[in-house]
């Protein structure tokens, strides 16, 4: 007979002791067991014990996560949070450096606990911190240099136990001084720091500036991003990205004028170091660089909404620097000729501009977007390519042959569609690590890109002989070869020019070609029949392949407040494909994690159901989740016993139709995802090919061939018994 499900079995240490084995009544309270193990080792005072996890974590059993206890689990009794404060907050006061930097390493690692950081908060631990950090730290620094070098880590261990402490979010951020904040500053803006300081400092900073409005205003005025560019320049991965972050920081909370000057001033190609570093760009560094390209691209926006003011002569006079470079003649004086005349004049240079109003092209740019911003491209175009604007323009206005490209008309409609791949205007997603290392090798990148494709579509007009009648397919394949280019993510513009080149119109046919082909789908009867026969053998592979993946395991994140903070846990199917194995990690796995090492264990048969996305019961959860729709879209849960959830936030696309795949399969549902999709049209052309290898060149009936009459007598049938 199985034990009450209320009853676990595990084992407590004790220093100086033998583990004791003992079951638990988890509907007993937390005291009363604690009494219990206490008086078994002949200890008084019980209220002064508690139990914890004896594993890295060390997180102490309440009665709010007793529940995480399981059978086999291995606790250790310990000093009560209250205690432990207590005494953590007198030993970080001695007078004793060496009894100091030991309770400050103490404290480090305990505030990791909400249990233990509640009680030392009380005891207003975060004031004595910001204390010893306001008052201390020179005096560190003098020990530091005539006495052991150990002196240094003091204020690194004070840093990252207020670091910890504050990340349980019990204590707000604007309750901190102006002379703290100095004091964090003048760390990241000093030249040579301890490097576990400033991680720290930068991280404090981060923090600062993304939770509270009022200590933004406070920390721009210590900190400019001159002083954050020069960490940029070193080989310590980390401190670039806490760098980035707090660039990236700066400019979320910055007011909208502001943002603008801020953004223009941080010289992109300062950040040509992280780019092209020996070391390979880790996924938290990858992140901060798309936040910070896709801030970049927003600045863009304004511009990209702003329609032309046909009546503004400012931005006329725009158009009219477009006229003059393209055709080297000076504004003429209003007297110079009659008015229809110039008119005349102006509306021919227009056409020849290939704006579609000719009259007043000003009309042109009141479409939103891209508003303003692609007259914005076609001035930095005329004046930075010169040359290569001059020959577009006359290339095309000498043409009599209907054949022309109109430069006006197609640099207003590749502005949209830069606009659209780019996605500029969107906020950047909380998962996302796609950026174009290009994009931080020049300052006015997306002009650049504009000018390159700009080229790019006139090169291409002339390859498919185009008229105006053929100017939406040549947008569609010039944006083709924009995005193939880009999937290369090549280094630089020279590079991505480079891939452009190799993609002419000629190419692009023979990639479509290759692709149909690939793809191509005979619809006569036999194969369409061959084909229904494959699929279920197909289907059956990728239903193997999904458990198998189930059975390797996948590490999944779980969502906190600090991204460089968040916790692991791990998941995987057992071999027999009867229990999920689970439990929590301190850090990304390398490789698989045993089936022994995670405690926690889901029945297969107990699975009720898979739900996804917004029905999830963690994307119901208040807080910006709920709003992020690239985390709605890897979000599942499975269902199991009545109303228990074990919610799952997938690291990406793949491994979250990997996972739902793989568990409908194990509940004898269909497999939906798309991948199952792709998959299946992928390895049914394969298998479709290999088997048709032999009649190739040879042309299948529609019909099959007709039966013959039977013949007069089976005489020649031979009766094998």
């Amino acid at each position: 007979m199985p034990p009450p499900a209320d009853i676990v079995k595990v084992a407590i240490e004790w220093p100086g002791a033998f583990p004791k084995l003992m079951e638990i009544d988890q509907k007993k309270p937390l005291s009363a067991i604690i009494k219990e193990v206490c008086e078994g080792w002949s200890l008084g005072n019980p209220e002064n014990f508690a139990l914890q996890i004896a594993d890295a974590t060390n997180f102490y059993i309440t009665e709010k996560n007793r529940s995480d206890i399981k059978n086999g689990s291995i606790l250790r009794l310990t000093t009560s949070p209250y205690q432990t404060a207590v005494q953590l907050h007198e030993r970080i006061q001695s007078s004793s450096m060496d009894a100091k930097l030991e309770a400050l390493k103490d404290l480090a690692n305990a505030s990791r606990d909400i249990t233990f950081a509640q009680e030392f908060i009380n005891l207003d631990g975060i004031s004595l911190l910001t204390q010893m950090v306001e008052s201390g730290t020179e005096r560190y620094q003098k020990l530091q240099k005539i006495m052991k070098p150990c002196f240094g880590d003091l204020l690194s261990f004070t840093l990252t136990a207020f670091v910890e402490l504050m990340d349980h979010g019990i204590v707000s951020w604007d309750t901190f001084s102006v002379a703290f904040i100095k004091k964090i500053a003048s760390f990241v803006n000093k030249t040579a720091m301890d490097t576990a300081v400033l991680q720290r400092s930068l991280a404090i900073l981060e923090s600062m500036v993304l939770n509270s409005q009022d200590l933004y205003h406070k920390v721009a005025q210590e900190i400019t991003i001159g002083q954050l560019i020069p960490h940029l320049q070193g080989t310590d991965q980390d401190i670039q990205t806490y760098t980035i972050a707090v660039i990236n920081a700066l400019f979320l909370k910055a007011p909208e004028e502001k943002r603008q000057v801020r953004l223009r001033c941080t010289h992109t190609h300062k950040y040509t170091n992280v780019i092209r570093s020996n070391t390979p760009i880790n996924d938290e560094m990858a992140h901060q660089l798309y936040v910070l390209q896709v801030l970049n691209f927003n600045l863009l926006e304004d511009r990209m909404m702003t329609k032309m003011d046909p009546q503004d002569q400012a931005q006329r006079d725009i158009i009219f620097e477009l006229r003059r470079i393209a055709f080297d003649v000076e504004l003429e004086p209003n007297n110079s000729g009659s008015i229809e005349k110039r008119k005349s004049m102006y509306t021919r240079d227009y056409k020849k501009l290939g704006f579609i109003n000719h009259v007043n092209p000003a009309v042109d740019f009141t479409q939103i977007p891209p508003g303003m911003l692609a007259l914005d491209n076609m001035l930095y175009f005329a004046r930075h390519h010169q040359d290569a604007y001059i020959r577009i323009v006359l290339e095309n206005s000498s043409r009599e042959d209907k054949h022309e490209c109109p430069f006006g008309r197609s640099s207003i409609e590749l502005t949209k569609m830069l606009c659209e791949i780019l996605k500029v205007g969107e906020l950047p997603s909380e998962n996302c690590h796609d950026f174009h290392p290009m994009f931080f090798t020049h300052d006015r990148a997306f002009e650049e890109f504009f000018c390159i494709c700009i080229q790019l579509l006139n090169k291409t007009w002339k390859e498919m002989r185009a008229t105006s009648e053929d100017f939406n397919k040549v947008m569609q394949v010039v944006r083709e070869q924009i995005m193939r280019a880009l999937t290369a993510k090549p280094n630089s513009l020279d590079q991505f020019k480079s891939r452009l080149q190799n993609l002419s119109y000629t190419e692009i046919l023979k990639i479509r070609q290759s692709e149909r082909m690939n793809q191509e789908d005979f619809q006569s009867r036999p194969i369409l029949e061959l084909r229904e026969k494959i699929q279920p053998e197909i289907m059956e592979l990728i239903k193997q392949q999904r458990l198998n993946r189930l059975c390797e395991g996948t590490c999944f994140r779980k969502i906190s407040s600090r991204r460089r903070q968040d916790k692991f846990w791990y998941c995987r199917l057992s071999p027999n494909h009867k229990v999920l194995h689970y439990g929590d990690l301190e850090e990304s796995p390398q490789g698989e994690v045993p089936h022994d090492s995670l405690q926690d264990k889901l029945p297969v048969a107990d699975i009720k159901a898979v739900i996804t996305g917004k029905d999830c019961p963690h994307m119901k959860e208040k807080g910006a989740l709920k709003q992020n729709k690239e985390v709605l879209e890897l979000a599942f849960s499975v269902l199991y016993e009545s109303d228990e959830y074990l919610n799952f936030i997938a690291p990406d696309k793949h491994e979250y139709c990997v996972w739902t795949d793989g568990l409908n399969a194990l509940l004898g549902k269909e497999m939906t995802s798309e991948y199952t999709k792709s998959d299946m049209d992928t390895l049914l052309s394969m298998e479709m090919k290999l088997r048709l290898l032999d009649l190739e060149n040879i042309q299948i009936p529609e019909a099959p061939p007709p039966i013959p009459k039977e013949p007069s007598n089976y005489d020649f049938v031979y009766d094998c018994n």
